[in-house]
C-alpha cells in the first residue's frame, strides 16, 4: 500500500483539458518506482508514464526527482511526529505511552511499507541523497518526543539495565529491524504480523522494565 493512498493500476495520459494534477498522486508514483527500480533508475519520465501525465506537466509540480523524495520523507516524519506527540501528551503510565509509541511505529511501517522501506532502509543514492533541513528536523523532533518518554521510565528507577538513551536506541532499532524485515521479505511466510509486534513488545519491555 502506498504512504499517500492505496496503489492503482497505471492511468491512461489525462487529456490536455482535464483539470489540475493532484500532487499526491506523483507522490504515490514516485514511491512505489523509487522502492521497485531504485532511486537512480527512476526517472521523471518514468513517473510521469505511471501518473499518466506530460513530464513537462510533472514538472510544475517538482522541478526534480530530488524534490519528490524529499516530499514523501517529509510527509513521513509528519506523519510519525503527530503520532508520537499524541501519545506523549497522554496521562498515562510513562512505559504504557513507550509502549503505544512503538506499536503505532511499527503499525505504520506495515501498513506503508513502500514508504517505510524508501525513508529507512533504501541503500546508495537515497540513503546519501542528504534531507532537506525541514525533514531533518522532523526526524529529530520525532526521536526525541520518544527519547523524552523513555527517559521518565528511566527516571522513576524503573530500567534494568542501561540509561535512557541506550533503551530509547535498543527499542527502536529492535522495532525497525522486525518491520524492515516484515516488509522487504514479503514473501517469506511470517506469522499474523499484528502477533508478532505483540511478542516483540512483551518480550523487550517485560525485560527492560521493572514492574
Amino acid at each position: 500500500m502506498s504512504m499517500i493512498a492505496a496503489a492503482t493500476r497505471k492511468t491512461a495520459r489525462k487529456a490536455k483539458g482535464d483539470g489540475h494534477l493532484r500532487r499526491a498522486e506523483i507522490l504515490k508514483a514516485a514511491e512505489r518506482i523509487f522502492v521497485a527500480e531504485g532511486y537512480e533508475g527512476a526517472t521523471i519520465r518514468r513517473i510521469a508514464d505511471e501518473v499518466g501525465v506530460s513530464s513537462t506537466a510533472l514538472y510544475m509540480h517538482f522541478p526534480d526527482k530530488a524534490a519528490i523524495l524529499h516530499e514523501i520523507t517529509e510527509i513521513t516524519f509528519r506523519v510519525l511526529l503527530a503520532r508520537n506527540s499524541e501519545i506523549a501528551g497522554l496521562p498515562l503510565d510513562p512505559v504504557v505511552r513507550v509502549r503505544m509509541m512503538l506499536e503505532a511505529y511499527m503499525q505504520w511501517g506495515f501498513e506503508q511499507p513502500n514508504a517505510y522501506q524508501l525513508v529507512y532502509c533504501q541503500r546508495g543514492p537515497v540513503s546519501n541523497t542528504p534531507w532537506p533541513e525541514g525533514a531533518t528536523d522532523l526526524s529529530r523532533q520525532c526521536y526525541d518526543t520518544f527519547f523524552d518518554v523513555v527517559r521518565e521510565v528511566a527516571a522513576s528507577g524503573r530500567l534494568r539495565t542501561g540509561t535512557g538513551d541506550t533503551a530509547a536506541k535498543a527499542l527502536w532499532m529492535a522495532c525497525h529491524g522486525v518491520v524492515a524485515l516484515a516488509t522487504s521479505r514479503p514473501a517469506f511466510g511470517w506469522e499474523d504480523l499484528d502477533e508478532i509486534m505483540t511478542v516483540t513488545l512483551d518480550g523487550m519491555l517485560h525485560g527492560l522494565v521493572i514492574d
